[in-house]
């Protein structure tokens, strides 16, 4: 799991999470098997405090662009302040995968 431990460490580098999930849900999706294209990431952290959801999202992805430049092709982002995290302790899981692949017909 090389994608996955990438971007654990460059997010633990640069926002000091006080809790970090990653998920590598690709299996759940239409990719070979052993696939690191598709990820599902809880963060928690101080440097969220006093931003809005897409300011959040923007910071993740500046940390990420070289794996978002690659192997990610998809990125469920779920972020929260210390305060936010505390109320909820717990983020949504990810909807299922509806399917669909370059090799399908209609």
């Amino acid at each position: 799991m090389i994608v996955q431990s990438e971007i654990e460490d460059r997010l633990k580098a640069e926002l000091a999470p006080t809790y970090l999930e990653v998920d590598n849900e690709s299996h759940q999706h239409s990719v070979p098997e052993n696939s690191e294209t598709h990820f599902r990431v809880v963060i928690v952290s101080e440097e969220f405090e006093g931003r809005r959801s897409v300011a959040r999202h923007q910071l993740v992805y500046k940390v990420l662009a070289d794996q978002l430049q690659g192997p990610v092709h998809a990125l469920a982002l779920h972020t929260y302040s210390p305060a936010e995290w505390a109320e909820r302790d717990s983020a949504p899981d990810s909807p299922a995968c509806l399917g669909g692949s370059k090799q399908d017909t209609q």
